[in-house]
């Protein structure tokens, strides 16, 4: 355990605050596990919108990504590997943005450039301090 992880714990906040950072990884998780399983299961639609934004091997990039943020979205759940999953999936939402959202006199790309980044600074916020004691890898230590 790191010496601030120490301090954090013989001040309690840790100990207090368990839940709170399990509701903040199941509120991150959702929305990666919702959007894979949505690429997973309409492998053409995506693929065909992927390929509209000059995505190069469309469906195969469907297919990758859906993965990607299906089982990186379970890890943040559970809590397993976080800090590995986090930073994952914070360079691929900031590539993601960089690709698709960029166009900002389009309203709506302006708010999921602005969503992303937000997200991007949840996942950060996670692989810098953890899962916390309520994940996998707070039990294994």
């Amino acid at each position: 355990m790191s010496s601030s992880n120490v301090a954090v714990v013989q001040g309690g906040f840790l100990a207090n605050n368990a839940a709170l950072i399990a509701v903040g990884r199941v509120l991150l998780s959702l929305i990666f596990i919702l959007a894979g399983f949505a690429k997973l299961t309409s492998i053409a639609g995506t693929a065909g919108w992927f390929g509209s934004i000059g995505l190069p091997f469309p469906t195969v990039v469907a297919v990758l990504v859906g993965l990607l943020e299906l089982f990186g979205g379970l890890a943040i759940l559970v809590g397993y590997k976080t800090r590995i999953a986090a930073i994952a999936l914070a360079l691929f939402t900031i590539g993601a943005t960089l690709i698709a959202h960029l166009d900002f006199a389009d309203q709506v790309q302006l708010l999921f450039f602005q969503k992303n980044l937000a997200i991007a600074g949840g996942l950060a916020v996670l692989a810098a301090f953890g899962a916390g004691a309520l994940s996998v890898d707070g039990r294994r230590g």
